[in-house]
């Protein structure tokens, strides 16, 4: 008997649980200018095309639909005709299957593994401005510099060496592994919160296969980005896999971080600037996530209550306590019996400074995503900036 309001109870669960994608997509906000139809060009990021439709590019996976049944779903094409579709229940966005374009692809099947260039599809960020940081180590663990072998000297009485050149390394034993990275350890990268190191930025210096193991080991420099000078370490070489595609999404709730440094040698960060944070793998950051940028919580003179503003120097005189002590300071009251009651001083009067300071409140300067994860630091790119960052500045999640 009461089977009937537990089979009405269940169906609106199924009701409410099959409206949460619409709920969600209705929330996503188009941008102004969002077109109807657009065609997929060579050069294009998955970001920018996301931008032309969203005000949020990030929250292109709750928009994006997918009838492709050939191949990734999620891999964009040049050439792919793209529709903006506005419902009831929020907008979609799907290829035009209408246009023949983008819904049948041939796929040659050979029993072999099929490698696959990144730069066939649209890749989600511009890849210029990340290759060099996709699989070369600029970043080096506290640990591993300090245990690295070391480049001691070279079979003639020189300083530096370069291509085809032998050098003298200490300490590797084994033939296995045969190919190395020279690197050159530049900053410690020390987190703003904690002053621990986190690692240390990394010049790679060359490449090099090992010749004969021993101490010192004998390597041969078979590409040198810049020469090699004693002094500089040697790690296993990182294997160079290609980079697989990820997809924008908004960093996890609650998690914050700093940005530590802006790479490749510039000092101003606007975009396409290349950054890490203080945050890694081991905080559960992950290729694709988002932050906004904010700068702020910088303190700052309070030039109206300083009285720098309407300084008034026709009424100062040399008897005027603000000529001595400035307009930032007021009486409280008199001191007497100091430094001590046996050795009394007259009375004098006793003066606190006023408070002729503030602390900005923290506004967006961009958006940055995360392309390559480590243990305790990430590579992130800045997509857009609205104002000047710099190193320090706040890194959160997007506000959705």
């Amino acid at each position: 008997m009461h089977a009937a309001p537990v089979q009405i109870h269940a169906v609106l669960v199924l009701l409410m649980l099959s409206t949460v994608p619409a709920v969600l997509a209705s929330q996503v906000e188009l941008a102004g200018d969002a077109p109807e139809l657009y065609e997929v060009r060579a050069g294009d990021t998955l970001w920018g095309i996301a931008g032309r439709f969203l005000r949020d590019p990030w929250r292109w996976p709750e928009v994006w639909q997918s009838s492709d049944v050939h191949g990734d779903p999620n891999l964009i094409y040049p050439g792919d005709r793209l529709r903006l579709t506005r419902t009831a229940t929020g907008a979609r966005i799907q290829r035009d299957t209408a246009s023949g374009t983008g819904t049948m692809r041939t796929v040659r099947l050979s029993p072999r593994v099929r490698v696959t260039a990144l730069d066939a599809a649209v890749p989600t960020i511009p890849i210029a401005s990340i290759a060099p940081f996709l699989t070369q180590p600029w970043l080096a663990d506290s640990d591993q510099i300090r245990h690295a072998p070391t480049v001691v000297g070279f079979p003639d009485e020189r300083l530096v060496v370069g291509v085809h050149d032998n050098i003298y390394v200490r300490r590797i034993e084994s033939a296995d592994p045969s190919t190395f990275d020279v690197l050159r350890p530049g900053e410690a990268l020390r987190d703003p919160e904690t002053n621990q190191i986190l690692g240390f930025e990394a010049v790679l210096v060359a490449n090099a296969r090992l010749e004969r193991p021993g101490d010192p080991a004998t390597l041969r420099i078979v590409r040198a980005e810049r020469e090699v000078s004693i002094g500089d370490r040697v790690i296993p070489a990182s294997l160079e896999t290609p980079l697989g595609n990820f997809y924008p999404q908004a960093a996890p709730t609650g998690m914050r971080g700093r940005i530590l440094s802006v790479m490749d040698g510039v000092t101003q960060i606007g975009q396409y600037s290349v950054v890490t944070l203080n945050r890694g793998q081991r905080d559960g950051v992950e290729p694709g996530h988002v932050f906004e940028v904010f700068r702020g919580g910088e303190q700052r003179r309070d030039l109206v209550q300083r009285g720098d503003i309407d300084w008034n120097w026709r009424h100062e005189g040399p008897l005027a306590s603000e000529l001595w002590l400035g307009s930032d300071h007021r009486v409280v009251g008199w001191r007497v019996d100091e430094p001590s009651p046996d050795a009394p001083f007259p009375p004098h009067v006793e003066i606190r400074r006023e408070r002729t300071s503030f602390i900005t409140p923290f506004e967006r300067a961009g958006v940055l995503m995360v392309f390559r994860v480590f243990d305790r630091v990430s590579f992130a790119l800045i997509l857009s900036a609205q104002r000047p960052m710099q190193v320090g500045d706040l890194v959160a999640p997007p506000d959705v």
